[in-house]
């Protein structure tokens, strides 16, 4: 038997496999007589081996019949169709070998209909993985991320990997992680902000990033991750924030659109029904959101909070809307890199909601370096300490804006889930560092 020739489930075709091998993990064995069901568990599916005692030998049949679930097991056997399968065949086995046997009792059962904690799940996510529905969160992920790059590159966007060790962050304050480097401090990047800006005045004009950002923040809720993946793109030559917003819609679109077509069967095995955001997603100011949310006796400041943000999105609900973007924010609550709204308290600012938790937020940027260095005094910052990002802005920055966008919070709110920890493969967390 050779695991070269392995095939897996989904590839088995009986009116043409005479004889197949298999292999994959044990998720159960039936016994009924002198014949006994396994159920064979690999990336395909499901293939049902059937073992008949009087065809193997006593001592073989005992052998593979007393192997503990979710063993990984290698099997060359007969092709067999059979109606009375769900695959509509079954084999036969010649041979098989034992691959790893696991130990017992199992950490958390597989197929086990047991409500099991979350945290139980994570601390045993190698386990929790082998449950199909959980693996069509990521697979239905997958498909998402690869509509999305395809968008981005069929507009004109280039991909780009930026620095994730930095000498200051794009926003400061307290939700940096601190480090060691070398003896000085540095601080894990929150966003590619910086550089995605100063790859504006190359003449690449439009690029995107999907990596990693980290944020310190002191908060352990269903919406919070201290690490995360950040789609974030930026792109020159803009005559309004409209631009970005558009181009974010027409990603968020495809992404969904993508999920529903591509990943049918995945949201079929979860037992969601995913629609697409209806369009063009509304364009709220800041200001008409306060009104609305003050009229349903909601106080806002200069921000909208979680029970805002959920309130607007009941409200945009029975409306027929699920995605829509909050505009004009005030420049105040705004880093200093966004452009302000002239003789206003406003900003050229957007956040996009989706079913009522925000997903993303962006904006057209400062690009005249006189104004962004006063933009940074107003907030605090010493302009000295970002040479290496205004020295770009002197010599030819073209008008831009761009965004930064939660993979994690998309999957969550897409797929209806709970916790945005079930859209990360290892977590972290407040309190999570392993595995």
């Amino acid at each position: 038997m050779n695991l070269r020739e392995r095939k897996r489930s989904d590839e088995i075709n009986p009116d043409k496999d005479a004889e197949v091998t298999v292999a994959g993990w044990v998720q159960t064995i039936r016994k009924k007589g002198k014949i006994a069901f396994i159920l064979l568990r690999d990336k395909g599916g499901i293939v049902q081996i059937t073992a008949l005692k009087n065809e193997m030998g006593e001592e073989e049949y005992n052998r593979l019949t007393k192997v503990q679930r979710e063993s990984v097991i290698a099997v060359r056997g007969k092709v067999q169709k059979s109606e009375y399968v769900k695959r509509g065949f079954e084999i036969l086995p010649i041979e098989w070998r034992l691959l790893n046997e696991a130990e017992a009792p199992l950490p958390m059962g597989v197929v086990d209909k047991v409500n099991i904690e979350l945290d139980t799940r994570l601390d045993n996510r190698f386990m929790d993985l082998r449950r199909e529905e959980i693996k069509a969160i990521f697979e239905i992920k997958a498909i998402m991320l690869s509509a999305i790059r395809r968008t981005l590159e069929k507009s004109g966007f280039v991909e780009v990997q930026t620095p994730k060790i930095l000498k200051a962050g794009a926003e400061g304050g307290a939700t940096l992680f601190k480090l060691d480097y070398f003896g000085k401090n540095a601080y894990l990047a929150q966003s590619p902000q910086l550089f995605k800006q100063i790859l504006m005045s190359t003449g690449l004009e439009r690029v995107y990033e999907i990596a990693p950002a980290f944020r310190a923040e002191l908060s352990d809720t269903t919406r919070h991750l201290s690490e995360f993946t950040s789609l974030d793109f930026e792109m020159a030559f803009i005559e309004s924030q409209d631009d970005v917003m558009d181009m974010v819609e027409e990603m968020v679109d495809s992404a969904v659109n993508a999920a529903i077509n591509e990943g049918k069967d995945r949201l079929d095995m979860l037992g969601i029904e995913l629609n697409r955001p209806k369009r063009p997603y509304p364009r709220l100011t800041f200001e008409e959101v306060k009104r609305t949310l003050e009229e349903k006796d909601k106080k806002v400041d200069n921000d909208l909070d979680t029970e805002g943000e959920k309130i607007l999105g009941e409200i945009m609900a029975e409306k027929g809307y699920y995605a829509y973007f909050v505009v004009e924010y005030p420049e105040e609550e705004k880093p200093f890199y966004i452009m302000e709204k002239d003789g206003t308290p406003w900003s050229y600012s957007f956040d996009l909601e989706f079913k009522g938790q925000e997903l993303a937020s962006g904006g057209q940027r400062e690009h005249r370096p006189e104004i962004l260095m006063e933009r940074m005094k107003k907030k605090g910052l010493d302009p000295k300490d970002f040479e290496f990002y205004i020295k770009a802005f002197r010599y030819g920055m073209p008008p831009h804006g761009g965004v930064g966008l939660g993979i994690e919070r998309l999957i969550q709110k897409a797929l209806n889930l709970e916790n945005v920890r079930e859209t990360t493969i290892f977590p972290r967390d407040r309190f999570r560092l392993v595995p």
